[in-house]
């Protein structure tokens, strides 16, 4: 059973910094794109981040594009979100996902969530 777990959310101050992790079992997860969502209150889930198998690729939403750092460890299985000078509409619920295409295909597999509440 194919299995992702985030974990690192939590409550802190706009200007902070958290890291997410991703866990995954279950998967050969070398193999695997991850990706990063998150959603808000009353919105649409969008695309934060993703981290290509292809090449090692990254990718990061115009919104967290120089604040956030995506990155994995392989003997780890876990993939980390750096999120540095926080804001308050960094406000949601983040997801990890999983797949074996590159980042703008469709996800198969996803975690639980974490949540993440910056105060202003």
């Amino acid at each position: 059973e194919v299995q992702l777990v985030e974990s690192g959310g939590g409550l802190v101050q706009a200007g902070g910094s958290l890291r997410l992790s991703c866990a995954a079992s279950g998967l050969t997860f070398d193999d695997y794109t991850i990706g990063w969502f998150r959603q808000a209150p009353g919105k649409e889930r969008e695309g934060v981040s993703c981290l290509s198998i292809f090449e090692g690729r990254t990718y990061y939403s115009d919104s967290v594009k120089g604040r956030f750092t995506i990155s994995r460890d392989n003997t780890k299985n876990t993939v980390y979100l750096q999120m540095n000078t926080l804001k308050p509409e960094d406000t949601g619920v983040y997801y990890c996902a999983a797949q074996l295409r590159e980042c703008y295909s469709d996800f198969t597999y996803w975690g639980q969530g974490t949540q993440v509440t910056v105060s202003s």
